[in-house]
């Protein structure tokens, strides 16, 4: 899976970069509940790797019921997640099956 590069955001992590996207569909359903929550997908901008897909555990909307504040993703979140997958065993520039973590696999305290 390649990610476009419209609409991705660029990072870098101990010297590598890294194209990254926030999902943005969900089945109304879910986001009516508010159970919808953000894939980010991640993929090292230097060759056809292994994408990197981030289940993370926050409302996609202030108007889930129930969400009175949504905490964003960002580029830090995504640093540290980068960092913790590839301590996980993720090799970003090795091509393989799409690596799927939720967000709480990939919280640690540095």
């Amino acid at each position: 899976m390649a990610i476009p590069k419209k609409g991705s955001r660029k990072v870098t992590v101990e010297g590598e970069s890294y194209r990254w996207v926030v999902g943005k569909r969900v089945a109304f359903q879910n986001a009516d509940y508010g159970l919808g929550k953000f894939n980010v997908a991640i993929e090292s901008i230097g060759g056809a790797g292994a994408t990197l897909l981030i289940l993370a555990e926050r409302h996609m909307q202030p108007g889930d019921w129930g969400t009175i504040e949504v905490e964003p993703i960002t580029p830090s979140d995504v640093s540290r997640w980068i960092s913790t997958a590839i301590q996980k065993g993720w090799d970003p520039r090795v091509d393989g099956q799409t690596l799927r973590f939720n967000e709480a696999e990939l919280v640690e305290s540095f």
